[in-house]
């Protein structure tokens, strides 16, 4: 599985990276997590506000910090 997190760096894209960490750990999926902070490959996504979530390349929340709970049940 191949979970991408889009943004910039803000406090919000932080949080949002260290709950798909966790969500990751806890549901024990093998799972790359990558942070993709630059924008044209953001903007790729045509995602209008960040941070978003993106597993095997379906965008599946934006502008929100979703629990690791709510992310588990998306893995």
């Amino acid at each position: 599985m191949e979970i991408k997190v889009l943004g910039m760096g803000c406090p919000k894209c932080i949080k949002l990276y260290e709950n798909t960490q966790k969500a990751v750990a806890d549901k024990g999926v093998e799972a790359t997590i990558t942070k993709v902070e630059e924008l044209p490959s953001i903007m790729k996504y045509n995602v209008m506000s960040t941070p978003a979530l993106v597993i095997d390349e379906k965008v599946v929340f934006t502008g929100q910090v979703p629990a690791p709970e709510k992310i588990a049940e998306m893995l």
